[in-house]
């Protein structure tokens, strides 16, 4: 058997703190290693045992979610941040995901959803709950408006065909639904989403939407 994947739960609450054990705990491939009640005993717990991933509540006392998120990404590039939090914010959405959550769901979330919303993240993947990508993309689309973003210089080096699949993205489609949008394999799909992360600059398929809703017009 192979090991599991260890987790450490930050919230500032013990009941909850408790209750996310309980449930993590009958899932037999991840381990809770340790709990914090705020940013700051995380990351020396962090710094000792070398978790996969965090589970971060957002709002706490003496250091938040978000700056913990923050200093995770710039100390520890290893170990994934998965935001689970009571609060349905746009701005905490944003903010955590920009500074290096690999994703974001809310506390009422099924156990059994959460369970494998871990394990994703552990392997790399982005995960967003339900609703939460279109209130992300609707976001960023009206702050685009409003600041009339100037486009870096690197995005008139996308192809056209690159520049489609970008504003799928955008969409939250899958690799599986941009090839039958556009006849092309997955193969090809995941090079043209490999060419646009790189050529841009960009962590991730998340960013990459962020990225494209806010220069959705030079996308066209």
């Amino acid at each position: 058997m192979t090991n599991p994947i260890k987790v450490i739960l930050v919230d500032d609450q013990y009941l909850i703190r408790q209750g996310l054990r309980a449930l993590l705990e009958l899932e037999a491939d991840l381990e809770v290693v340790a709990e914090a009640e705020n940013g700051k005993i995380a990351l020396e717990l962090i710094a000792q045992l070398h978790p996969d991933v965090v589970l971060m509540d957002i709002r706490m006392p003496i250091m938040d979610g978000v700056a913990t998120t923050k200093e995770i990404y710039q100390r520890f590039p290893l170990v994934k941040v998965l935001v689970l939090t009571t609060f349905d914010d746009d701005e905490f959405v944003t903010t955590a995901l920009q500074n290096g959550a690999m994703g974001y769901l809310l506390k009422d979330t099924p156990s059994e959803e959460l369970a494998v919303a871990i394990r994703a993240v552990y392997k790399g993947y982005t995960q967003l709950g339900p609703g939460i990508v279109k209130k992300l993309l609707m976001q960023f689309s009206r702050t685009s408006e409003k600041n009339l973003l100037t486009p870096p210089d690197s995005l008139a080096e996308l192809t056209p065909r690159e520049k489609e699949v970008l504003r799928l993205i955008a969409t939250g489609a899958s690799n599986k639904e941009i090839s039958q949008i556009l006849y092309i394999s997955e193969g090809t799909v995941k090079n043209h989403v490999t060419n646009i992360l790189n050529r841009l600059n960009l962590r991730d398929r998340t960013q990459a939407a962020i990225f494209a809703n806010s220069f959705l017009p030079y996308l066209n």
